[in-house]
Formats: structure tokens, sequence, C-alpha cells
């Protein structure tokens, strides 16, 4: 499938300054999906683990323009699936920065840096069956839908996703 086109964004490499952006996604509305809200402890253990460079992966605030305001989060690790080595994404664009495509253009974005680091062949996303934006942004940014399962996130929660895959070999002529 051919990627919608979306405005432009850049991602900046999470730095000590991002807390902040992790509390203010951490609300009911955006966690949803995902179990909820966590803990202030478990926000700066997330915290911790993306600014470890030895962590498994990379974490990115989202910017619409170079110095503007984070709008948003995205980023890239090492995830098997199917007994598939691959990577795995997820994003999260702030309320009063959703409906613009940016979250499209985040996707896009790390699609792209998880195409230059070469690890792997596939990019995996998990969102819920019921959560249609999320979805919406996996088939706009030309993920091609697997399967359902049941899914793990976080720890001990397990939920009903789709499986979007991005086969990033066949990215080339992109």
């Amino acid at each position: 499938m051919t990627p919608t086109p979306a405005p432009r964004v850049l991602l900046e490499p999470w730095s000590e300054g991002d807390l902040d952006l992790l509390r203010r996604a951490n609300t009911p509305e955006m966690t949803a999906h995902l179990g909820g809200p966590e803990t202030e402890e478990q926000l700066a253990d997330r915290h911790r683990r993306y600014l470890d460079p030895g962590a498994n992966g990379t974490m990115f605030r989202v910017v619409p323009q170079p110095g503007g305001p984070a709008v948003g989060s995205t980023g890239f690790w090492d995830h098997a699936w199917g007994g598939e080595p691959a990577y795995e994404t997820g994003y999260a664009i702030l309320p009063e920065f959703q409906g613009r495509g940016l979250a499209v253009a985040a996707t896009l974005a790390v699609v792209d840096r998880a195409r230059a680091e070469g690890g792997h062949r596939a990019l995996y996303a998990f969102p819920s069956v019921h959560h249609r934006a999320s979805n919406a942004v996996c088939r706009k940014s030309g993920f091609s839908l697997v399967e359902e399962c049941e899914f793990e996130y976080p720890k001990g929660h397990f939920i009903r996703s789709n499986v979007w895959r991005m086969d990033l070999s066949a990215l080339d002529g992109r």
C-alpha cells in the first residue's frame, strides 16, 4: 500500500527534559487503549529507559518544525514476531495536535529511521482493534494488516490488537 502524503515533522532524540511530555500523554484519554495511566514511578522508569543509550530501542520527541514544541513521541525497538527478528513501533500525539496528519508523518519518519538502522527487515505496530485512529495511522503509513492477536502491553495487561507489518526492505524505491 502506498503511504498517504502527510505533513513533515522532525524526530529529535529523547532528552532529559522530555519527562513532561510523558506526563502530558499519560491521561485517561491518551491511554484508554493501553491499560490506563501509569504511576509517576512508572513514568520515571520509562523516561530513564528512553534516555539509556544501551537500551533496546530509540525514542524521539515529535516536533512540527525546528525549535518548535514537542507534539508527541515515537520510536522503535527490537521485538521478534512470529519467529521473525523485527522492530516494533509506537506513537503518541497529544490531543491538541491530533487530526492534522502528524501521527502519520511521525510514523513515516520512524519507518525511515528503522530502515536506516538496517538491523531488521520488518517493522510492526500493534494497536488495539478498537482504536480506530491508531489503526488508520498504520493503514495511511503503508503498513499491511496481517492478523489479530492478544498482545501484552503494558506487562500484565492483554489487549486484542491488530498486527500491522511494514517490509523495510521493500522501501528502497519509495
